[in-house]
């Protein structure tokens, strides 16, 4: 009997009809949202519905050192969650439940699969909203928002994943269960394991349970700004101006000349004719009122042509502009969406680099960018002219990636602010971490997962 028969003979023996090794569906598990599909077939696929399931494929996995790839929605944009060749696919997308919502400490339980967007539908009765919100959060989990430390247009003002996460339940590579954190607001005892995790794209342990803050939805009036700009570089530069002017708003947004043709094609509109980039800004809370007057003073006076509005069904269709440009971009050909963040007075000089890049090996690189933090994302679209029959990203497409991530360490910044590592970027970890870093990241992995079975390909 070959390693392979007896380790699916074991998942079937445990785990039943949660086990699939349809081809269709290995096939489908090969890939994630960048365009990145694994090389080879996984070896089966395992559906959890519960920390008993995982615990029982890690015990197999261990067993037999078999490779294991955690995967949620498959939502992720870095390959992180691709299932790579010969690997159990551990998928916790059906491990689904709200198990408490805990109104007077303003937290809630989950299990991993848990949508983002559910979780703010389910408490938004009590005034309460989940704070992380991802692009995808209509359809990504929280546990693979943990498992990358996502982000989202909210997190400038609110905080991305990680400030929304108090403790966490995971499953060691050899089936142990590993509780970390607390529920309470503070606690500093030993060393931060739900920091650790959080973040660890599944190389660590498979994440099956998460208590995680909310918070009071923002009391008063919602206000949108909408702004055009000759030049993308404007446009930055006027939202550098509104963050040193001390200023907060929950959302501003960039999206430029390139991200406006591929929106107006999608949807039908005309953005890209009134400018060449658009800058989208959001306030709320008590004070959203004056702070948006003084953002669109900035604004202005920075030479955008700019409209205001506190109607909330009009803020909500700008901001389902904003949502739209991945899909719009998608209909173009295979996108490679890319993910750097600088300090936000070096935006603007971003925003440059990428035209230059762009310019210096023909590419169009569309980008939009979470400019209340300085996260941008660059998009390398792969059209049919440009794409291999291999189905591999052209080297023309790398070449020019690794220019624009170099540019964006030597603007002190660095190669990743919400989608992670992945298998897409680690050759270029080193060059960000250092060596001594570096070594000591995989010493850790190592004290967690000393057989190397958990997610192998990823960050390392």
């Amino acid at each position: 009997m070959t390693t392979s028969t007896a380790v699916l003979h074991r998942l079937r023996a445990e785990l039943g009809s949660r086990l699939s090794t349809d081809p269709a569906e290995l096939q489908g598990a090969r890939a994630d949202r960048s365009g990145y599909t694994a090389p080879g077939m996984p070896l089966a696929i395992v559906r959890a519905e519960s920390i008993a399931d995982v615990q029982a494929v890690m015990r197999i996995a261990t067993e037999w050192r078999v490779p294991v790839v955690p995967q949620g929605a498959a939502t992720g944009l870095a390959g992180g969650g691709a299932g790579s060749d010969g690997a159990i696919v551990l998928s916790t997308a059906s491990m689904n439940r709200i198990l408490e919502v805990a109104l007077a400490d303003e937290l809630a339980e989950v299990e991993p699969g848990v949508i983002n967007q559910a979780l703010s539908d389910a408490v938004a009765q009590y005034g309460l909203v989940f704070s992380p919100d991802p692009a995808s959060k209509a359809i990504s989990t929280i546990g693979g928002n943990i498992a990358t430390n996502a982000g989202g247009l909210l997190c400038a003002k609110y905080g991305v994943t990680r400030e929304a996460v108090l403790g966490l339940t995971v499953v060691l590579p050899d089936g142990r269960m590993l509780e970390t954190g607390h529920r309470s607001i503070k606690g500093v005892t030993g060393y931060d394991l739900t920091a650790l995790f959080t973040g660890s794209e599944g190389t660590l342990g498979v994440i099956v349970g998460a208590t995680v803050r909310l918070r009071p939805i923002a009391a008063g009036t919602v206000v949108t700004i909408g702004a055009f700009f000759d030049t993308i570089v404007a446009a930055a530069a006027a939202s550098a101006a509104v963050t040193a002017a001390r200023l907060r708003p929950a959302v501003m947004e960039l999206i430029d000349h390139e991200a406006l043709k591929a929106i107006d094609a999608f949807n039908g509109t005309t953005l890209s004719a009134s400018g060449g980039a658009y800058l989208l800004v959001q306030t709320d809370g008590g004070a959203s009122v004056d702070e948006a007057d003084r953002i669109l003073a900035i604004v202005t006076g920075a030479g955008g042509t700019a409209e205001l509005t506190i109607d909330p069904e009009v803020g909500e269709r700008l901001l389902a502009v904003r949502r739209s440009v991945h899909p719009s971009l998608a209909a173009r050909g295979e996108v490679l969406i890319e993910d750097v963040c600088v300090p936000r007075s070096q935006l603007a000089a971003m925003f440059g680099e990428i035209e230059r890049i762009g310019a210096k090996w023909g590419l169009s690189i569309p980008t939009v960018a979470h400019a209340g933090d300085g996260n941008l994302h660059p998009n390398f679209v792969i059209t049919p002219e440009l794409a291999l029959a291999s189905g591999e990203v052209p080297d023309v497409v790398w070449q020019a990636a690794g220019e624009l991530f170099r540019a964006a360490l030597d603007l002190g910044g660095t190669l990743t602010g919400e989608h992670g590592i992945g298998v897409l970027k680690k050759r270029w970890l080193r060059d960000e971490v250092g060596t001594d870093s570096f070594d000591l990241q995989r010493q850790i992995k190592a004290v967690f997962d000393p057989l190397g079975i958990m997610n192998p390909g990823t960050m390392f």
